[in-house]
């Protein structure tokens, strides 16, 4: 989630119309509501398709940009599966700095 953020950004705006970093009273269990109905069309969505596309008919007609976007999305899922608990752990530390600085509490 951390490295989407510009992505979950724009498609809330562009879904909703409601700009994030203007929302300082919303609370954790709304954003999650809207980041779960985030729909096919925004930039979130359209990522998400190319990075989980499975279809090899589909993938032969992958643009060289959708194969690299999709290609550094499997690199970078097989590093994190081999992160020590130590980075596991500094990873959620910096997504929860992340989260309270964008909704000025801490997840539950």
């Amino acid at each position: 989630m951390y490295e989407d953020w510009g992505l979950i950004e724009s498609s809330i705006a562009a879904q909703y119309g409601i700009r994030l970093r203007a929302e300082p009273d919303m609370t954790w269990d709304e954003f999650c509501t809207l980041l779960a109905g985030i729909m096919p069309e925004t930039p979130l969505g359209q990522i998400v398709s190319i990075r989980s596309e499975n279809d090899k008919e589909r993938l032969k007609n992958f643009t060289s940009e959708q194969k690299r976007i999709r290609n550094e999305w499997r690199t970078r899922s097989l590093k994190t599966a081999q992160w020590t608990d130590a980075e596991a752990a500094q990873a959620v530390q910096q997504f929860q700095n992340m989260i309270k600085q964008a909704f000025g509490a801490s997840p539950q």
